[in-house]
């Protein structure tokens, strides 16, 4: 099925181009953007657009996806959600995937391959360090700036950060997989959850797979097979330096915690790729007919079977032609997101003891043996727990017994501003921290920012909260204008333009479930809102989050030749404000903060000529002149994410028809 048509219309920015891919989340499209750029928008299936809860999740990761921008990064330019239609629009990669020069190149020489890796670990490394997990990384998810094998240093760019993640959230809740059998982690397989040591893991996948045309553990079964594997199997010695094979079999380690992280990865591969310059590919492994096996392999997909299922699975793996395995895909190398079926399977020892039907194991007496010495030992644990527990360690009454999360984006303002929220309550310290990211659009922004940090319930007392980040202090209703209980002034952020910046709060408070946890969340963002739209509220503070709008006034006639004045009106919820201008032209002295909050001062503000030659606009844009008598004329100004202003019509006369 088909999303799109060329020619159609995506959103009111975007045309489609040619289709260039599809695969197991949708269809990837080259669109032409209304100021001519090519880029590439990444389709949903219907499936996925058509879930409400998972397109909540695309909007609050917005800020995450956008903000995440380094030149080994596919950068995401922008989302669209327009009806039935979920799309990601990002940079458009013109060389192909690693996907297709291993299809038209095979191994790669052992230098590239790790040139390349090391790459790769360092996109992981900065998604890393801003909380983004891929849950992906395979070759046709690394792009090529320049096609194989013209590619060179800074040609890799990993693509699809936090779409995995998304789209698997439902699919994880509904005790499933995400990812592609061949790259899979052991951890997703036996634990049913990965998180950076899985990106490391396949991506060490990936380098062997450059090295050897081929995955490890690629070979004869099903997919569920190829995935068990990654539990149950050491990867196949391939015929590369020593130093290189045991950089390869820390990224392959069973165990997530030695593993080293993508930073330090990189590092090692680095340091090889000199020693490495004269050695030629190796020959394309072959598939191994079997495989060796670890000690002790994990218990397989945990959360996704019962109990018994496994149990059985792990003692003695059946067949493939004796077993229904779960279709984890169409082939190893494809990406998978789908549910898995749980089935009834008894182990065989309850079968052997049905089939004896001996005496009722309830009357013997080994059974009443065990079970006065069950009595004991719980007599024994209950009062060791009264007496030895430590005080300072038990839960608060009515607190939440396990860790709980939540976030919430709120919709974005008129300077372009999107504040998006995140809460973790940690059982173990009673404390909730709080994540704040703010991310501008069109202009940077700075100044005060208004946080509100409530109590749990209505009437009880702002808690005291510990921010990093940035500097904060009790807001002040005298100072601001504005009364709100539990606000704080945040200062010192400066929001780069298509960035973010985070400030981080802990707060001493236990909600006892996931619903009171996003009710306080809900509601700090519902009072910092609220404070910040009131129309009664006077005076400029926390400009970046009020102000709506920016008026142009001029004077209604102008004489030629001079100077036309120009005053930028800020207008709040409460109405246009001329006692406070936010600019006017010809300038004296610095810019106002207002300014310099909402668009960065001067240089994200432009005035232009709207009538057609009778004004002259000079070289800096900011000083207007009127040239030509005219009836009727208008001023057009951009101030920061405020684009398309225009000034009421005005005259231009000489200065002798103005004397008359």
């Amino acid at each position: 099925m088909q999303f799109a048509q060329t020619g159609e219309a995506l959103g009111a920015t975007y045309r489609f181009g040619e289709r260039v891919g599809s695969g197991a989340v949708g269809e990837v499209w080259t669109v032409i953007s209304t100021d001519g750029r090519t880029l590439a928008a990444k389709v949903l299936r219907p499936e996925h657009a058509d879930d409400p809860s998972l397109v909540e999740r695309f909007v609050r990761e917005r800020s995450v996806l956008l903000g995440l921008q380094d030149s080994h990064i596919v950068t995401v330019r922008d989302m669209v959600v327009e009806g039935p239609r979920l799309a990601i629009v990002m940079d458009y990669v013109a060389g192909g995937s690693l996907r297709d020069a291993l299809k038209g190149a095979g191994p790669l020489p052992p230098k590239d391959a790790l040139s390349v890796a090391a790459e790769v670990f360092d996109a992981l490394a900065v998604a890393h360090a801003r909380g983004v997990t891929h849950r992906d990384i395979k070759p046709d998810n690394v792009l090529l700036a320049r096609p194989w094998p013209d590619c060179g240093p800074g040609d890799v760019r990993v693509s699809d950060f936090g779409i995995s993640d998304v789209v698997g959230e439902r699919i994880r809740q509904t005790t499933g997989l995400i990812g592609t059998p061949q790259y899979m982690p052991p951890e997703l397989i036996s634990q049913g959850r990965s998180g950076p040591p899985g990106d490391v893991y396949s991506t060490g996948v990936l380098l062997y797979e450059l090295l050897a045309g081929r995955t490890p553990f690629a070979g004869p079964g099903t997919d569920f097979s190829v995935a068990y594997r990654h539990v149950s199997s050491r990867p196949p010695r391939i015929p590369v330096d020593d130093a290189v094979w045991d950089v390869l079999d820390g990224l392959l380690s069973k165990d997530p915690a030695q593993r080293p992280t993508a930073r330090v990865a990189a590092s090692r591969l680095r340091r090889l790729v000199p020693g490495l310059a004269a050695s030629a590919p190796i020959a394309r492994a072959d598939t191994p007919a079997d495989f060796d096996p670890v000690e002790r392999p994990a218990t397989v997909v945990r959360g996704a079977f019962t109990d018994e299922e496994l149990t059985v699975f792990a003692s003695a793996p059946p067949a493939d032609d004796a077993w229904e395995a779960p279709d984890l895909g169409e082939a190893g190398s494809a990406t998978i997101a789908r549910p898995m079926l749980r089935r009834e399977v008894r182990p065989r020892a309850e079968a052997r003891l049905e089939e004896r039907d001996a005496t009722p194991f309830w009357r013997t007496r080994k059974a009443l043996l065990l079970a006065s010495a069950a009595a004991l030992l719980l007599v024994a644990m209950v009062i060791g727990f009264v007496v030895l527990a430590p005080t300072g360690q038990q839960a608060a009454p009515g607190a939440a017994s396990e860790k709980l999360s939540t976030q919430l984006q709120d919709t974005a303002l008129p300077t372009g501003l999107t504040i998006s929220r995140g809460a973790t309550y940690e059982p173990s310290t009673g404390q909730i921290r709080l994540t704040v990211a703010y991310t501008a659009q069109k202009a940077p922004l700075s100044g005060e920012f208004l946080e509100v940090i409530p109590g749990l319930a209505d009437g009880d007392a702002c808690p005291a909260v510990t921010w990093e980040g940035a500097t904060a202090s009790r807001n002040q209703a005298s100072v601001t204008g504005l009364d709100v209980e539990c606000g704080w002034k945040l200062a010192g952020l400066k929001v780069p333009a298509g960035g973010s910046v985070q400030a981080t709060a802990t707060v001493p408070v236990t909600p006892a479930d996931q619903q009171a946890l996003d009710a306080w969340l809900r509601a700090g963002s519902e009072a910092a809102t609220a404070a910040t739209q009131d129309p009664a509220v006077k005076g400029t503070a926390y400009p970046v989050q009020r102000l709506k709008g920016v008026e142009v006034r001029t004077p209604a006639r102008v004489v030629t030749p001079s100077p036309l004045k120009i005053t930028l009106v800020p207008v709040w919820a409460g109405g246009a404000d001329e006692l406070n201008p936010l600019y006017v032209s010809p300038a004296s002295g610095k810019p106002s903060q207002m300014l310099e909050a909402v668009t960065g001062g001067e240089k994200g503000l432009r005035f232009a000529d709207g009538c057609g030659g009778a004004l002259a606009v000079d070289s800096s844009g900011l000083t207007v002149t009127a040239l030509q008598i005219t009836p009727q004329c208008t001023v057009r100004a951009s101030v920061g994410n405020f684009t398309e202003l225009q000034s009421p019509a005005f005259g231009i006369t000489s200065r002798e028809n103005s004397q008359d």
